[in-house]
């Protein structure tokens, strides 16, 4: 009942659609979310990179006619690769392919961050408006109240102009309320891949979850954040970027078989053969080499950037998700329920005549204040977790729906 107080649940669902939880709109996001969408291409590219990659190098052919003997020669040269270079250069492209996963799933992550957020708002702003048409309910009563002891003789009219005045502001705020609503449905759908005017009705779970100790996200960063997966993969395709430049260093050969023809008298029919080799003069790719191992170096002192980064953000969020945690449960447990109590209590003083008006409608103001407040400290909480989600790069622990009241 508290919980239904302080947060109503999502809005009614037309007989032929079914609510959005949370879990499904994370699911929804990973086949529709345009980016994703986008992202995902990237892999049939690099896929395609690494067939080229794993080309060999074709054959030359050569026809030579002559007025001199031999008349006709017909060479053949076939390029050999020395040092593995063919598959030093698929290793490369397989490097690239894992580092695209990885982005890929950074990617995701961060949709899937999005996608709480815009989760959070859409709820937050549903519960606003679901808390201001109740606070404006309560204000018609009051209104009707003091016109019913104004007719008694009980009141001056004062106190129904009060109780009208009052009932015009809470509709004004309802009607607000109504439009960051749409704006939030709106934002939840592009987020999804709906059209943005789908009713798209969602369903929140009542569950606030258990504190996040910072080690234990600490340790999960290390092991789940996409960022630094990202870097590990960056890491190894490095390497074997050295590897191959290093390979390319090594000179290549080049087989040639020459057939010749009409070189009477001494022959009709004759060979020769050759080999070619590159002289590594004026080229060494020494420098080469160097330009990818500056590269690994940049590579991994960013990776270590990244961690030191990371660890601060998360310790950071960690400590908010604590705190507004604490808030949250001291609004639910304590104080939204003494709210309830004063507004019950108001409005039965009021009816009984052993209070104004005022008194009244400022109870009124003071309990809805509180139970904003505590919506409020419910999307904190949850701000705070999707802040926490981020700086892990990952759940911080098994995905569930938003936490609420």
């Amino acid at each position: 009942m508290v919980m239904a107080a302080l947060l109503v649940a999502a809005p009614a669902v037309r007989a032929q659609e079914m609510p959005l939880t949370f879990q499904a709109a994370l699911s929804r996001a990973l086949t529709a979310n345009p980016t994703i969408v986008a992202a995902r291409l990237k892999r049939s590219i690099n896929i395609a990179s690494r067939d080229v990659a794993a080309e060999r190098l074709n054959p030359d052919f050569r026809v030579e006619l002559s007025k001199e003997t031999p008349k006709e020669a017909y060479t053949l040269a076939v390029p050999w690769e020395t040092g593995g270079k063919r598959a030093k250069r698929i290793a490369v492209a397989d490097a690239v392919l894992a580092t695209g996963d990885a982005e890929l799933n950074a990617v995701i992550a961060d949709v899937q961050n999005e996608v709480r957020r815009a989760f959070i708002e859409r709820f937050t702003t549903e519960s606003r408006r679901a808390l201001l048409d109740e606070v404006q309910d309560l204000a018609q009563r009051a209104r009707d109240a003091a016109q019913t002891r104004f007719d008694a003789g009980d009141v001056p009219q004062l106190e129904v102009r009060q109780a009208e005045l009052a009932l015009a502001d809470a509709q004004n705020q309802a009607a607000a309320a109504r439009g960051a609503v749409d704006a939030a449905r709106a934002s939840l759908n592009a987020v999804l891949g709906y059209p943005l005017d789908a009713p798209t009705p969602i369903e929140m779970t009542p569950d606030v979850g258990a504190a996040i100790a910072s080690d234990q996200a600490l340790a999960r960063a290390r092991s789940a954040n996409a960022e630094l997966a990202v870097f590990d993969r960056r890491v190894a395709e490095q390497r074997a970027r050295i590897a191959l430049a290093q390979a390319l260093r090594q000179p290549d050969l080049t087989p040639e078989g020459t057939l010749t023809r009409r070189a009477e008298p001494e022959f009709s029919t004759g060979w020769r053969a050759a080999i070619s080799i590159t002289v590594p003069v004026f080229t060494t790719h020494a420098a080469a080499v160097q330009v990818e191992e500056s590269t690994l170096r940049e590579v991994t002192a960013e990776r270590d950037a990244a961690v030191a980064r990371i660890s601060g953000e998360v310790t950071a969020a960690a400590a908010i998700a604590g705190a507004q945690r604490q808030q949250f449960i001291r609004y639910r447990d304590d104080i939204v329920p003494l709210a309830q109590e004063v507004e019950r209590m108001a409005e039965d003083s009021y009816r009984l005549g052993q209070t104004g008006i005022a008194a009244y409608l400022q109870a009124l103001q003071s309990t809805r204040d509180v139970r904003l407040r505590a919506i409020e400290s419910a999307a904190a909480l949850q701000s705070a977790l999707a802040d926490l989600e981020r700086a892990i790069g990952a759940p911080p622990a098994t995905p569930s729906s938003p936490s609420t009241p």
